[in-house]
């Protein structure tokens, strides 16, 4: 039985009709740039995050972007965030002219680590940018409490965290404002880029939708300088029919991570990933440590059943930020998980067996004598 990584096709299959109904209006009205459409989702979304405010964007890098530039982060600034994340976020931050400075992650959790932050604000630091990875928020109370200590904005890159709670609270409702990816493969995916900023703070969601758009207080009367980071409006309606099955389709990724945790429980040179006493997590990704990585993911590929892995080298090694000094070593934690973590099939229309099959193969391998000889 062949096991994809993802299907995106499956999807799409249960809800073709619905798709096709929302897209034809679009096309009808010729609502292509921005438009009632993307409004309607913009609206649809703020209530589901618990904000009062949606700002439809590109991406989820340019929602990003447009929040540091909005709050004024530029040359000579410093930006906290992790390594531990898709080059993104760093990126972001550099391309408003500031300086990444990273923490180390929680070894359990693999989102930064608050004891460690502290010692990393200077003068220069004017942000933190906690990464809810893998589905899971990061431990925001203590996050908060240093940044309102120090003054700092908190800006939460929640791009994979569509729906996870912290202590009742959505992602992306708890800081300054939250930034959401809709790639195709995210647990709200977007038929190509999107993305959106949430906030509850009226001034900034303001900023945000000029600079989306060329700095337009409206049409054609620029106040600031800009930028062309729209959401377009087809984008927003198939993210308006997706949005309502959002819920369902997170408490089935749980359902299928605990089958997963329930058939790996006790599994030697496995680790499972945990739910923190804090979160409820909705596992965009299912991440599993090995100590073999390539051997792992080899064997399993021949059984027809294809991983992935997120993130293979943490962004202070990765030779586009060589300029900042790290070396390795400076992330512990971090790089250690880079060397060990796989991810497993998991989206919400994965069946039982296929996930049986995965463990099944795992268990096969690990009881192996090759396996016993690299492991």
């Amino acid at each position: 039985m062949k096991v994809p990584f993802l299907n995106l096709k499956a999807q799409y299959d249960s809800i073709r009709d619905e798709i096709e109904n929302a897209i034809q209006p679009v096309l009808d009205n010729t609502a292509f740039a921005g438009g009632p459409f993307v409004a309607k989702f913009e609206e649809e979304f703020a209530s589901f995050c618990q904000c009062k405010f949606a700002i439809g964007v590109s991406s989820g890098t340019s929602a990003l972007w447009l929040v540091l530039s909005s709050l004024g982060i530029g040359p000579g600034d410093e930006v906290i965030t992790t390594p531990n994340t898709f080059i993104a976020t760093a990126e972001a931050i550099s391309f408003c002219g500031a300086t990444p400075v990273f923490v180390d992650i929680d070894e359990h959790t693999y989102t930064l680590n608050p004891e460690l932050l502290e010692r990393s604000i200077t003068p220069k630091t004017k942000v933190i940018v906690p990464v809810h990875l893998y589905g899971q928020t990061a431990d925001m109370d203590p996050i908060m409490e240093v940044a309102r200590a120090h003054g700092l904005f908190v800006i939460e890159d929640a791009c994979q965290a569509h729906g996870a709670e912290y202590k009742g609270h959505r992602a992306g409702s708890i800081g300054d404002a939250g930034c959401f990816s809709f790639y195709p493969g995210k647990n709200l995916g977007a038929y190509g880029e999107a993305g959106a900023v949430v906030t509850n703070n009226a001034e900034l969601a303001e900023k945000v939708r000029m600079l989306r758009d060329h700095g337009q207080s409206r049409k054609y009367y620029h106040s600031i300088i800009g930028w062309n980071a729209r959401m377009d409006g087809i984008q927003g309606a198939v993210l308006s029919v997706k949005l309502k099955y959002l819920t369902i389709w997170n408490e089935v990724r749980r359902k299928n991570a605990q089958l997963y945790n329930n058939l790996l429980a006790n599994t030697p040179y496995v680790v499972t990933p945990i739910e923190a006493d804090y979160a409820r997590h909705v596992y965009h990704i299912y991440a599993i440590q090995v100590q073999d990585r390539d051997l792992f993911i080899t064997k399993l590929k021949a059984r027809d059943i294809y991983c992935g892995i997120h993130y293979p080298i943490p962004i202070h090694l990765q030779d586009a930020y060589k300029f900042l000094g790290y070396q390795k070593g400076s992330f512990p934690i971090a790089e250690k998980c880079a060397e060990r973590i796989i991810s497993l099939p998991l989206f919400p229309e994965l069946s039982r067996e296929q996930i049986e099959q995965v463990c099944n193969e795992i268990m096969c391998f690990l009881d192996s004598g090759l396996a016993q000889k690299h492991l």
